[in-house]
């Protein structure tokens, strides 16, 4: 049993992250077009086809962008819930699926069980996801402003993950931008520090922790090298530093991670299948 992750672009460009098991695949927001979404795909043998849902975390357009002509060319659902629903409907204008879910409330898609859970975030609602086959989880929260009891839990669980290390905290300071906007990425509703992240990994990843993405970096305001000796940093002070990180990108594909499942322990009942969440053809 084996679940891989691959995220296909990240940052203020879009964002779209896959997660594929041997019988499903989900695409975790849909913020490139259609078809930087079908390019970046074939890279790995896959094509919007091949893709059993797509799940959209918040409405912000780094998010949507390409939810409505992905949505309509490819058919399949689309699972959001109920205030990010109403945020992309002026947006976007169909007709596409769609199947309202319940923040904090797990579902099935196939044979992969989702659990939405909530994020600080300048959005309306604004969720990350927790996607699970097995023993083997997978995380994506990448965009928080802090990181809540809830996403720490989610964390310690969690065996791969997709997690904001947006920016450099000198660099934000020091840059361009108007001092209005670096009070958002700042503030608790907007977007997680290098600084954070390694501080979130440091103090709750679990034993099973093998994989990290470091997701959403700022062009203006992080570097690559400073998300990653930042946060390596923090995690060898704790003795963690068997955690690979690894780096996202606006312009092309990250690394593909394939999780193991390590023992044979039964997958708990998913709370609701994915057929018996309200439909709406939008």
């Amino acid at each position: 049993m084996t679940i891989k992750v691959c995220v296909l672009g990240s940052g203020s460009r879009g964002n779209c992250t896959l997660i594929q098991s041997e019988q499903t695949a989900l695409l975790i927001d849909a913020g490139l077009s259609l078809r930087q979404t079908g390019l970046r795909l074939s890279e790995i043998g896959l094509s919007v086809e091949d893709v059993d849902g797509i799940l959209i975390g918040h409405e912000h357009g780094d998010h949507v962008r390409g939810l409505d002509v992905i949505a309509r060319r490819w058919g399949g659902p689309v699972f959001m819930n109920r205030a990010t629903r109403e945020a992309v409907a002026g947006r976007a204008t169909g007709p596409w699926q769609i199947k309202i879910f319940t923040s904090g409330q797990a579902f099935s898609i196939g044979d992969l069980t989702v659990h939405p859970f909530s994020v600080l975030h300048d959005a309306q609602d604004p969720v990350g996801f927790s996607v699970r086959r097995g023993e083997i989880r997978v995380m994506v929260a990448t965009d928080l402003g802090i990181a809540t009891r809830l996403v720490q839990e989610e964390l310690k669980k969690s065996r791969v993950a997709v997690l904001e290390a947006n920016h450099d905290s000198t660099l934000l300071l020091n840059g361009s931008r108007p001092w209005s906007l670096k009070q958002r990425i700042k503030s608790s509703q907007g977007h997680l520090s290098n600084e954070a992240a390694g501080d979130l990994l440091a103090r709750f990843s679990g034993e099973r922790l093998s994989d990290v993405f470091l997701a959403h970096l700022s062009q203006e305001c992080n570097r690559p090298e400073l998300a990653l000796k930042t946060i390596r940093k923090k995690l060898r002070a704790v003795g963690k530093d068997l955690i690979k990180l690894r780096i996202t990108y606006p312009d092309r594909i990250s690394e593909v991670v394939e999780a193991e499942e390590e023992a044979d322990i039964p997958s708990p009942p998913a709370l609701v299948s994915s057929s018996q969440l309200k439909f709406f053809s939008f």
